[in-house]
Parts: C-alpha cells; sequence; structure tokens
C-alpha cells in the first residue's frame, strides 16, 4: 500500500520498519524537528528521521503541522492511508480526512486506559498488571477513535519501562502490519467505538512525577522506579544531594519512612510507610550509573541516613 508514516522515537521506529520490510511503498515521512541533545546541545535527528534518511524516504519537519503546510504534500502523493506512531503532535481536520482509508494510530495502551503522551510508563506506575497495544482509527480527539485491534501481554514484576516499551513497539508492528493485510484484501476490521467507561488520560511525565517519596507503600515506590526506569528515572533527596534509581525490588524491613533500614548483599534498603523498597542500581548527583554495591562501597550512603520525605501526587 501507498503510505505516509508520521513517527518520531524509538517506539515509532519499530513500525516503519516493519512496513518498509513489508514492502509496503512509504511515499513521506513527517517527523518532530530536530533537537539539542547533550552537554554540547549539537543538533540531534529522531530516530524515524535517520532511518528514512538510510532509506532515502521524503522527509518532512515542521514545529506545526495545523497551519495547512501538508495539504499541498498530501495531495501531491496521494497516500491510501497515513500511519501515525508516537508523532506527538494533533492532526489538523484535513490531514484527518484525506487518506482513502483515514489515518491509522498504533497507541501502547488498552484504549480507553491511558490516553494521552504517557500510556506505557502510567500503567506500570499505577500497578497495572497488563497493558497492550491498540490499533485505533484516528478522529479528532486525543486516541479517542475507533479501535480496529488490540493485542494484551501481562505486566511482571521484572519488567521496567524499557522492557515493556520494547515489547509493544514489537507488537504494535506486527499488529499494523495484520490491520493493513486485512484491509489490502478486502476484509478490514470492524470499527469498534471507544466507551467513555473507564477512560483516563496518561499526561507527560514531568520532573515532579519522578521525586520518590518513601512515605508511600514499598507496592507505589516499586512501581514508580521501575515505570520510569531506564529513563526519565526516578529520583529521591540524600543528604542534600539527587540520586536517581535505575532499579530497585521489593524487601522486608520497618522504620521511619526514607530511612536506609541497611546496605549490605549490595542493596540499599529503605523503610517505606508500608514495608520497604531494596535499591539495586542508582545514578549520583554528577556521576554515571552504577549498582548499589558501587555506591555502597564509594561511601556514598550509610545505615540510618534518610531520604527526603514529602507530599506526594500518588496515592497509598
Amino acid at each position: 500500500m501507498k503510505l505516509m508514516f508520521m513517527g518520531t522515537p524509538d517506539f515509532a521506529l519499530k513500525s516503519l520498519q516493519a512496513l518498509c520490510e513489508a514492502g509496503h511503498d512509504i511515499c513521506a515521512v513527517v517527523t518532530r524537528e530536530d533537537k539539542p541533545k547533550g552537554r554540547g546541545y549539537a543538533m540531534a535527528m529522531s530516530p524515524v528521521k535517520i532511518y528514512a534518511l538510510e532509506k532515502g524516504i521524503p522527509i518532512y519537519q515542521s514545529k506545526s503541522i495545523r497551519s495547512g503546510e501538508l495539504d499541498d504534500v498530501l495531495k501531491e502523493l496521494v497516500p491510501e492511508v497515513i500511519i501515525v506512531v508516537a508523532y506527538g503532535r494533533i492532526l489538523p481536520q484535513s490531514v484527518l480526512d484525506f487518506p482513502k482509508y483515514g489515518c491509522i494510530n498504533v497507541h501502547g495502551s488498552l484504549l480507553p486506559e491511558y490516553r494521552g503522551a504517557a500510556p506505557m510508563q502510567r500503567a506500570i506506575i499505577d500497578g497495572k498488571e497488563e497493558t497492550g497495544i491498540t490499533i485505533m482509527q484516528m478522529d479528532d480527539g486525543i486516541d479517542t477513535g475507533d479501535i480496529l485491534r488490540v493485542v494484551r501481554i501481562p505486566i511482571e514484576d521484572t519488567d521496567d519501562f524499557g522492557t515493556i516499551h520494547d515489547r509493544l513497539a514489537q507488537l504494535g508492528a506486527a499488529a499494523l502490519l495484520s490491520v493493513l493485510s486485512d484491509i489490502e484484501t478486502g476484509n478490514p476490521p470492524v470499527p469498534v467505538k471507544q466507551s467513555e467507561i473507564g477512560a483516563t488520560y496518561a499526561a507527560k511525565i514531568e520532573k515532579d512525577d519522578c521525586f520518590v517519596d518513601f512515605s508511600l507503600s514499598s507496592d507505589r515506590v516499586f512501581n514508580l522506579i521501575r515505570g520510569l526506569s531506564p529513563m526519565p528515572l526516578a529520583f529521591g533527596r540524600l543528604n542534600g544531594k539527587i540520586i536517581k534509581f535505575t532499579s530497585a525490588e521489593r524487601a522486608d524491613g520497618i522504620g521511619r519512612p526514607g530511612t536506609v533500614l541497611s546496605i549490605s548483599n549490595g542493596k540499599i534498603t529503605v523503610a517505606c510507610s508500608i514495608g520497604s523498597i531494596a535499591i539495586t542500581g542508582v545514578v549520583p548527583e554528577g556521576k554515571k550509573r552504577m549498582t548499589a554495591m558501587d555506591f555502597i562501597n564509594g561511601r556514598g550512603v550509610a545505615v540510618g541516613d534518610c531520604f527526603e520525605t514529602g507530599e506526594s501526587k500518588f496515592e497509598q
């Protein structure tokens, strides 16, 4: 099929790669503008743009597409479908209405739960036992379009945002190919309208969301840490410095919330309001990622130290 692809990060790249490998005609890629990155603030291209350049696919970038600037491109290229995966902008009605088969979106949640920017992270943070991919026919709302296909997966205790992201990116690409195949063979999936019952919104992760308040239960702290790993990472404040947490486990132990109960077996065990949590990987302020054992050996923490606690956005 003749497709236009709209996407930006690694999650979108998996779908674009699958479409190319399946032999679809990608007439253009629309991706977000280059952004400064790293300490030197050098301009960096999105993963989707880098791949499109390698494949020789025409690329369009803009700070805004709501001004109608894509209309002439669409009239020239006439894609049958526009595929949208983590593009990061709301599409104008002129774009939604243009393709023969509309705009199809790959979304990383079981809609109508977790509409919005951070569905995978929020599902883990909220302690959900499953998540999945929804292939959706886009409308003018935020992830409110009719559902074409759903794929479910469990969220295991060993999962974090990184593992769920990678699994859903692969599953999303496969489900997308399946839907397009059905359309091509004249047997398109029957659209199912989303219910507003149970609908939730997964807002973008902000810095305040990343603060670990050990006055929460150990379950909430555990889910927050793994829901934000490997990026942007949850953090705490200890002895006036910020420490980011890359990995953790549930643990036994009782004490004043935030208090370091032990620093043995390569783990920093910290008391929560209910239970405790064992920190196993950290990024100390101004340093690189390291194991909790290395941080302990560097005398960055001692038994009896106390992480700051405070009002949290999350419930017990």
